[in-house]
C-alpha cells in the first residue's frame, strides 16, 4: 500500500472501527424518499409520499390494474398530487402526496410518481380485504444509528424473510438527530424500494424530538412531511398518535414522548385511548409507543407512562404491545411469578433493537425471553383466531417465538415456543465489558444467575 493513500485509508478508522461519514443527500427533479402510507379506508385506497428539489411544478401519480405486460403504462390513470414546500438547513424542498381512491378491495396495482417527465421506476402493492382475513406485518425496534451501513441489513433481512408483508411498523428513534437530513436519509436509502412496496406506519420516538427556538418540544420536521400517516389521533397529535384497522385488527400508535415531557398530552392520550378501544369492532388490537410499560435495559423506568397506560390495555383487551427505546430484547408479560402465564391477564409486551446501538440488559422479572447486543427484526402474522409472533437476528435465525390463541370470550392462551430454539444471547456488549469495574461486572453475573433461576422455575 502507497504511503500516501495508506495515510488517508488511517484517517477512516477510529480505535473502534470504521469511522461513520455521512454524505449530503440534495433533493433534485427525479423523487426520492417514495413511501408508501394510509388516511383512508386500506381496502379502497392507497397514499404515497415523496420528495423532489423546488424547482418541480407538476407532481402526479399514475396508476393501473398489476398487468404482467408492459401495456400498464398505457393503461395508468393520472391523478394530481399534493405539495408542501419545506425549508430546512437554509435549502428549500418539495413533498409530494398523492392519494390513490376508489380502488378494488384484494387487488394489486402498479403505480409510479413523478411530474411527468422525471418519473421513479414502477412499483407494485396489494389493497387489503374488506373483511378480517390472514395478514402478516414487520415489527421494528430502534434504528437509530449507523442506518445505512448495518439497519439496512435488518429491514432488508425482514422483507426477505417475508415479502408478503402488508405493513411495517417502527416503534421510534428511526434516526438519532431529529432534524439531521442526512440520518434520514440514509433511513429511507435502506428500506430504499420496500417502502415503496409496503406501507409504514411509524411512532416517534425521544430522539424524533427537539427543542425550537422557543424552548417547545417538537416533532422533527422531517416527520409530517416525510410521512403519510393517519390524522385521526387527539388534536394536537396528528401522524404521531392515531388508529388504523387492517382485516380484523386495530393498530394504535401513542405518543409515549410527547406524553412524558408533559402530564396533560398523557392524560389526553389515555382518554383517547380508552374511547378507541371502547368503539373497536376488531378481533385483534396492537399498541405500539417507543417507551416501554416494562424496561428491558438497566436503571430505566417509566412508571408514569405504565400506571397510566396499563391499566387502560387490560381493561379492553390489548393482545400485544410492541416498543423500542432501551436497545436491547426483552418479551414477556405482567403476571407474579409462580403463577401460570399460559392465560395472560394482559397483553404480551415486546421490546426490541433493529439497529447495532447496544445497552447492558436489566433482565428483569417480567421477562419469558431476553437477548442482549443483537440486532433483530420482528414477524407477525394473525389468522383467525391465532397470532403468531417470531423474532429473527439480522443474520436470519429464529430467536423467539410465540403463539396466542383466542378463544370465543376473547381470552388469549400463550403458546411459548422460546424454549426450542437456541439458548438466549446474554452476553453483554464488548463495550460495556471494556470499560465496566469488577464490581460492575459481578453485580451483572449475579443479575445474570439471578435471571436463569427464574427461568428455570418458570418451566418446573
Amino acid at each position: 500500500m502507497k504511503p500516501l493513500f495508506y495515510a488517508l485509508f488511517l484517517v477512516g478508522l477510529t480505535a473502534s472501527g470504521w469511522a461513520q461519514t455521512h454524505k449530503d443527500y440534495p433533493a433534485t427533479v427525479y423523487p426520492d424518499r417514495v413511501i408508501l402510507g394510509w388516511q383512508d379506508n386500506p381496502a379502497t385506497s392507497q397514499s404515497v409520499n415523496w420528495r423532489t428539489d423546488s424547482t418541480v411544478v407538476n407532481a402526479t401519480g399514475v396508476i393501473a390494474e398489476a398487468d404482467p405486460s408492459p401495456d400498464v403504462v398505457s393503461k395508468a390513470t393520472l391523478v394530481p398530487a399534493t405539495t408542501q414546500r419545506i425549508v430546512l438547513d437554509g435549502k428549500t424542498i418539495l413533498y409530494h402526496s398523492v392519494h390513490f381512491k376508489n380502488l378494488k378491495p384484494d387487488s394489486k396495482y402498479s403505480y409510479r410518481v413523478g411530474d411527468g417527465t422525471h418519473w421513479t421506476e414502477w412499483f407494485q402493492f396489494k389493497t387489503a380485504k374488506d373483511h378480517s382475513a390472514p395478514f402478516s406485518f414487520l415489527y421494528f425496534g430502534d434504528a437509530q444509528n449507523d442506518i445505512r451501513s448495518l439497519w439496512s441489513r435488518a429491514i432488508r433481512g425482514a422483507y426477505s424473510t417475508l415479502p408478503t408483508v402488508s405493513l411495517m411498523i417502527h416503534a421510534g428513534d428511526l434516526i438519532t438527530t431529529s432534524n439531521a437530513d442526512w440520518q434520514w436519509a440514509e433511513w429511507f436509502e435502506a428500506g430504499g424500494w420496500i417502502n415503496g412496496m409496503v406501507p409504514t406506519l411509524a411512532t416517534p420516538g425521544n430522539h424524533e424530538y427537539f427543542k425550537d427556538e422557543q424552548g417547545k418540544s417538537r416533532v422533527s420536521r422531517h416527520w409530517r412531511p416525510s410521512f403519510i400517516l393517519p390524522e385521526n389521533g387527539p388534536k394536537g397529535f396528528e401522524e404521531t398518535a392515531y388508529f388504523f384497522d387492517y382485516q380484523g385488527t386495530r393498530f394504535i400508535s401513542l405518543n409515549s414522548q410527547l406524553a412524558l415531557l408533559d402530564s396533560s398530552a398523557m392524560t389526553t392520550q389515555a382518554n383517547w385511548l380508552m374511547q378507541t378501544l371502547n368503539n373497536n369492532p376488531n378481533r385483534w388490537t396492537v399498541v405500539t409507543h417507543h417507551h416501554p410499560i416494562y424496561s428491558t435495559a438497566k436503571g430505566r423506568d417509566n412508571n408514569e407512562w405504565r400506571e397510566r397506560m396499563e391499566p387502560i390495555y387490560k381493561k379492553f383487551g390489548v393482545d400485544l404491545v410492541l416498543q423500542g427505546h432501551d436497545h436491547t430484547y426483552g418479551r414477556g408479560l405482567n403476571m407474579p411469578l409462580g403463577k401460570s402465564r399460559k392465560h395472560p391477564d394482559g397483553p404480551i409486551y415486546v421490546v426490541s433493537v433493529s439497529g447495532p446501538k447496544m445497552y447492558d440488559l436489566g433482565l428483569q422479572n417480567w421477562m419469558d425471553r431476553a437477548g442482549s447486543n443483537t440486532q433483530l427484526y420482528q414477524t407477525i402474522t394473525i389468522n383467525g383466531d391465532k397470532l403468531t409472533y417470531q423474532s429473527y437476528t439480522v443474520t436470519g435465525e429464529k430467536y423467539d417465538s410465540f403463539e396466542l390463541l383466542k378463544n370465543g370470550k376473547g381470552q388469549n392462551t400463550l403458546v411459548d415456543q422460546a424454549p426450542l430454539l437456541s439458548p438466549e444471547r446474554l452476553d453483554l456488549p464488548a463495550e460495556y465489558q471494556k470499560r465496566y469495574k469488577p464490581d460492575q461486572m459481578d453485580e451483572y453475573n449475579k443479575r445474570f444467575q439471578e435471571y436463569k433461576a427464574r427461568q428455570q422455575k418458570k418451566k418446573e
